[in-house]
């Protein structure tokens, strides 16, 4: 039995909006297909999810992630996965493991006109955007990134960028933002560090080199309280963020506090006409 009606089943109330956010099952190859295998390295395959019981796949992983790791307070409104109301709204990237078939790597993606219809993207629930309103029409938010623990290595983030690029590409679309989260409990070179002193520490790196323009900076709803902070910390950021930076990202502003996940959430933006010149020939933007 179908326990939700995400938008990607067939009982979308916007079947033909959905449709045309991917492409015919005769188009080129190097073009997302929901639920079809996309370039990947060897070992991996990479799809959209088309049922719900591969939406779950992903809820499971990141439940494992985000609760079994980082110890996030987690809605139980199905046990043991991470659930919330944008999920139905979104289209959720899978990476699984060619030879188990399990999913190893997800992100979930927020259009622009889903993100009308849920009445806001999940980062409007942490910082005020006001100042991205005119992006709005071609902005993807991307949410929910996480890789299993025993395949944290490049292959899984790039295939999911390369099939995130795709999907940029394909639907006319500019803009991804989203939430970069650093655990308050962050294990660095030396060891733990604890009490959101690393966090502190990032910030104060990369508002100095990855600022975003003024027009794109926003405001934490509940923000860490960075000035009480020892933020003197020499912090390598995680891998995910430091990724993002290369890949032409900016800061839009300084860290959220999130009590549920444990974690302070550094708002980040990246405009495809930013991404330098190798990465864009790499993923065919």
């Amino acid at each position: 039995m179908r326990e939700l009606p995400t938008p990607t089943l067939d009982l979308s109330p916007l079947p033909d909006f959905r449709r045309s956010l991917h492409p015919r099952t005769d188009a080129p190859a190097a073009v997302v297909v929901p639920g079809a295998v996309v370039q990947a390295p060897a070992g991996i395959d990479v799809g959209w999810a088309r049922h719900l019981d591969e939406v779950r796949e992903a809820q499971r992983l990141r439940y494992e992630v985000f609760a079994g790791e980082m110890g996030a307070i987690l809605s139980n409104a199905v046990p043991g996965h991470d659930v919330d109301l944008f999920d139905d709204y979104c289209e959720h990237l899978l990476v699984r493991d060619g030879a188990t078939r399990k999913v190893i790597g997800t992100y979930r993606v927020l259009t622009p006109q889903q993100a009308k219809r849920a009445g806001s993207t999940y980062s409007d629930t942490e910082f005020d955007l006001v100042r991205l309103r005119p992006l709005r029409e071609s902005m993807v938010e991307l949410g929910r990134s996480c890789v299993h623990r025993d395949h944290r290595q490049g292959g899984v983030i790039m295939a999911l960028w390369g099939a995130l690029a795709a999907f940029m590409q394909r639907n006319r679309l500019d803009t991804m933002i989203g939430c970069a989260s650093i655990p308050m409990q962050y294990e660095g070179p030396h060891g733990m560090i604890g009490g959101g002193h690393a966090a502190a520490s990032i910030w104060r790196q990369v508002k100095d080199t990855h600022m975003a323009p003024i027009g794109c900076h926003v405001r934490p709803r509940l923000p860490l309280p960075v000035d009480r902070l020892d933020g003197s910390l020499e912090v390598e950021p995680p891998a995910l963020i430091k990724g993002y930076l290369r890949l032409g990202a900016k800061v839009m502003g300084p860290p959220a506090w999130d009590p549920d996940f444990n974690a302070a959430d550094l708002p980040m933006i990246m405009r495809i006409a930013d991404m330098p010149a190798r990465y864009r020939r790499h993923f065919g933007v």
